[in-house]
């Protein structure tokens, strides 16, 4: 070690349980080399050069928040799109958008734009009208190709939801896609008479709806820009480290240069672990997927790397394409299942056990988290496995049974709290019935069953932020929209708890927490800076903490307004 970075601040939470607390932490080369106190740490001081870096006096630092369940670069594309949502957000460029309430303001700006994309001197069509952000729960119900005709039959009309599980569209996109009564497509929306609804539903459909759009969705140079809006939201955000749980969807080789360039240049802030999508995987390779692996992990970084495989087993929460058991979604509606056949999930998941590649499982209902567990169970029998990390992803609609289940089948869960506050109230009306709303996101069962979970995001694909102390606030406290109502207050966590989910916890669900998630000597320099004590102030304040910046490899990256 040529030199030695001590960085003091008013108080390090290592979330290392043997020495929880301290005044000062050392860093080389990217690394931790001591923690403690300037006093403690002396017999480094005595041998080493060093430099004192006070800037952080005042504040507090944390290890750098984990967010383990992203999409980062699908999220800075769908951003490039017209917005039709129901939440403010922002354009690819960063600059702010207003959100739309209901169903009719959404039709009015479908309008509009169509308005738009017709060439008034003749009549014709320029394009295909593509859009993105509809939510059917707040936005008062799913679209559908009749409300979509009623807008344009000449213009074909092309909306993702929020949560991109839906793409709805007129009957002139269904032409420009190439789809009839007759394609057999899983998820290929039908009305009862068999007629085709404008639903594409899930991966497989959806990518057949994407040809159609892809050089409108997929620009020169979306993938960069992407990443470019997206580093900077992580900082402000106090994320160090993420993993692109969609890897694949668009090009292997493309999407790795993309990320590899931004963490060159400097755009991409963060550690970034990309996990293969499992149907993307098995299109492109086949059986050789273990070659893609090895040629992957020889150019791995201590920035970037492939990690796990991810399977998608149902739909969305928000978007109320999930699976249900009995008695099912208020309005009888079913939900649907991944590309994959659930009677084939075990024989698919098999190579991928065998290998140690660790599995994520994407399982949103309670149904769902049912054949999960069930294929656990398969997977165990066949070939014994300790410490396989196996993890339930999303987990929003549980019982406290499949708790105990997966604890005693050695799994994890990476959970998403978010939709206890910003949708329990609007599913409990819309969807799922106030019992299984008010309980989404059943942490207190975990902690009580004694699974290890991380909270993520699932940011931007879902209508929800990418923060990590709002993730806390919402586990700590369960409060719904209104800032009042505690819902399932059994469920609720510690502080300690649910700060350990965005770091330390984290990292274990993503096998890095030898490197990663705590304070500790020999890990990365990995650190967010906070302008308060999230274990001091008020609970019902802690997603008002402001986040100054993160420390990454021992470079500090403050946050902007």
């Amino acid at each position: 070690m040529d030199k030695l970075t001590v960085f003091t601040a008013t108080r390090i939470h290592t979330m290392d349980p043997g020495r929880p607390q301290a005044d000062a932490v050392a860093v080389s080369n990217g690394r931790i080399v001591s923690v403690g106190t300037l006093e403690s740490m002396q017999p480094w001081l005595r041998r080493t050069p060093y430099e004192i870096d006070d800037r952080f006096l005042g504040r507090i630092i944390l290890p750098g928040f984990i967010d383990p369940h992203t999409h980062l670069r699908l999220s800075g594309t769908y951003m490039s799109l017209n917005y039709v949502g129901p939440i403010d957000s922002t354009d690819h460029l960063g600059q702010p958008l207003s959100g739309l309430p209901d169903q009719e303001s959404v039709i009015s700006r479908l309008k509009e734009l169509v308005a738009k994309a017709t060439d008034s001197s003749d009549g014709t069509t320029k394009s295909p009208l593509v859009a993105w952000g509809y939510d059917p729960g707040m936005q008062g119900g799913h679209l559908n190709r009749d409300i979509l005709d009623a807008i344009s039959t000449e213009t074909p009309i092309w909306v993702v939801a929020y949560a991109p599980h839906i793409i709805y569209t007129n009957t002139p996109m269904i032409k420009k896609i190439g789809v009839d009564e007759n394609s057999q497509i899983h998820g290929l929306g039908r009305d009862p008479t068999g007629k085709l609804n404008g639903w594409f539903v899930e991966t497989e459909a959806t990518a057949v709806a994407a040809r159609a759009v892809r050089n409108q969705v997929y620009g020169a140079g979306f993938g960069a820009d992407s990443l470019k809006l997206q580093g900077q939201v992580a900082v402000n955000s106090g994320v160090t480290t993420t993993a692109d749980m969609l890897y694949g969807t668009h090009s292997f080789e493309e999407e790795w240069d993309d990320h590899s360039k931004a963490i060159t240049n400097g755009s991409l802030p963060l550690r970034m672990f990309l996990v293969p999508f499992e149907g993307s995987l098995r299109r492109r390779y086949g059986e050789n997927f273990l070659d893609f692996y090895q040629h992957m992990a020889s150019q791995a970084s201590d920035q970037l790397a492939v990690h796990g495989v991810k399977f998608v087993n149902d739909g969305s929460y928000p978007s109320m394409t999930l699976r249900l058991n009995y008695p099912g979604y208020l309005d009888g509606e079913e939900g649907l299942t991944g590309e994959v056949p659930w009677e084939d999930m075990f024989d698919r998941m098999l190579p991928f056990w065998k290998e140690g590649i660790q599995i994520h499982s994407h399982a949103n209902g309670d149904e769902t988290i049912d054949m999960t567990l069930n294929t656990l169970k398969a997977l165990q029998n066949a070939a014994p496995r300790f410490d396989h990390r196996f993890t339930i992803e999303h987990y929003c609609i549980s019982t406290p049974a499949q708790a105990r289940r997966l604890s005693a089948l050695g799994g994890l869960a990476s959970v998403n709290p978010y939709f206890v506050h910003y949708r329990s109230k609007i599913q409990a009306e819309k969807g799922f019935g106030p019992d299984r709303a008010e309980a989404t996101a059943r942490l207190g069962s975990l902690v009580k069953a004694g699974v290890t979970f991380a909270l993520h995001s699932d940011y931007n694909l879902v209508v929800a932020p990418m923060h990590p102390l709002t993730a806390v606030w919402i586990a700590v406290n369960r409060l719904t929209t209104d800032n009042k109502t505690i819902v399932a207050p059994g469920e609720r966590i510690s502080l300690d708890q649910a700060l350990r989910a965005i770091t330390v916890d984290a990292a274990h669900v993503l096998n890095q927490d030898d490197h990663l998630g705590s304070i500790e000597v020999g890990k990365h320099a990995d650190f967010t800076v906070l302008d308060e004590d999230p274990y001091e102030v008020d609970p019902k304040t802690i997603k008002d903490i402001r986040v100054h910046g993160t420390i990454l490899a021992g470079e500090f990256h403050p946050a902007r307004a």
